[in-house]
């Protein structure tokens, strides 16, 4: 009897040279990606310095991943594809996505205020909606700008709860103006514990990165939490570089606290094209600008900043905290997606993001 694996190629079609040439094809063109690739990271690629992974991925597969420099200077340990970085506002795609199963579930709607979710919450909460704060046009005061410079402890998603419910008023009317908001981030997280009966960090670890086979991804809980595989975050000071993985902003969790890696990512880029979180018709909203009160669009739909790239529909978001910088683009009609994480301040993903868009989707220079 011949081997189950020649019997298989017989049967399908396929031959032991086709399995060579389509090897030989892919290894040829992982090249010809490389060489237009790693010069953007050029930077990143020395010894001695913070570094950067990136993954490309298109039609279901992972064309390109890479790491290059360090993810942690102290122990000289290289960035790999598997490396984790603190994802700072790119997390915001994954609070939205929690908000949109409770809203699957029935356990809550995008329609209900503040008040109506938070016992004791002020007054100007009734105004606030849940989908103001997703789309950022609740008008919450900054809660960065409500931390005293004494402070010396890390700020949690509770405290910011308690710092809003001292306010009395909040910038603009809700859903006049679009101001960018951690705040109403932060508040999402805490919504989210209170209407799933779990932390917010255990309810996304089970029922997204759980859900996808992101076995490598993790929310940031307290100082001192270990993380496998993690980037530390640096500043650069001349040709050094300081450790400056961690601020008193840095455990607020719903606006910046996802740990994960363009490896892992890969699995939740996927997942947006399907229905495995959440049903399609709520899974658009995520991807559609939000109205303004007077009828203008704000750019921003839930979790994700939405417009056009070089005239072909895009998806993106950025992030940027103490230590690192992050970026994702994709586009969807073309089922192409980019995403760059870095662990040095002072760096800019995004534009390398665009680059590598415009080298391989638009084949430009």
């Amino acid at each position: 009897m011949p081997p189950p694996g020649n019997f298989s190629f017989r049967r399908s079609g396929i031959s032991i040279l086709s399995i060579v040439c389509f090897t030989v094809f892919a290894a040829v063109a992982s090249a010809d990606i490389a060489s237009q690739i790693d010069p953007l990271f050029s930077d990143y690629d020395r010894p001695g310095v913070p570094g950067a992974s990136v993954a490309i991925f298109q039609d279901d597969k992972i064309l390109y991943e890479k790491g290059y420099g360090l993810a942690n200077l102290e122990a000289n340990e290289s960035a790999i594809p598997q490396t984790n970085y603190r994802l700072a506002s790119l997390t915001k795609q994954f609070t939205a996505m929690a908000v949109l199963q409770l809203e699957a579930q029935g356990k809550l709607s995008f329609d209900e205020t503040l008040a109506d979710i938070f016992t004791g919450f002020p007054s100007y909460g009734k105004q606030i909606t849940v989908r103001h704060l997703l789309g950022h046009v609740g008008g919450l005061h900054d809660y960065e700008d409500l931390i005293p410079d004494s402070q010396t402890t890390q700020v949690s998603d509770a405290d910011v709860l308690e710092m809003m419910k001292s306010q009395s008023d909040t910038y603009f009317t809700p859903g006049s103006e679009y101001r960018y908001s951690n705040t109403g981030y932060v508040m999402l997280s805490n919504i989210v514990e209170l209407r799933s009966g779990q932390s917010f960090a255990d309810y996304v670890e089970a029922h997204i990165f759980g859900a996808l086979g992101m076995s490598g991804s993790r929310i940031y809980r307290t100082q001192g939490f270990q993380i496998d595989h993690r980037a530390y975050g640096y500043t650069g000071s001349g040709s050094n570089y300081d450790l400056t993985d961690q601020s008193v902003t840095s455990a607020t969790l719903g606006d910046g606290g996802v740990y994960t890696s363009v490896h892992d990512y890969f699995l939740w880029d996927e997942a947006l094209y399907t229905e495995r979180l959440v049903p399609a018709d709520l899974l658009q909203q995520a991807f559609t600008s939000g109205t303004l009160n007077n009828g203008e669009k704000t750019g921003y739909g839930f979790g994700w900043e939405v417009g056009t790239y070089q005239g072909i529909p895009c998806i993106s978001h950025t992030g940027s905290t103490i230590g690192f910088r992050t970026a994702v683009q994709r586009f969807p009609t073309k089922h192409f997606s980019v995403v760059v994480l870095v662990n040095r301040a002072g760096a800019s993903p995004w534009d390398t993001a665009s680059a590598i868009v415009d080298r391989l989707l638009f084949n430009r220079k």
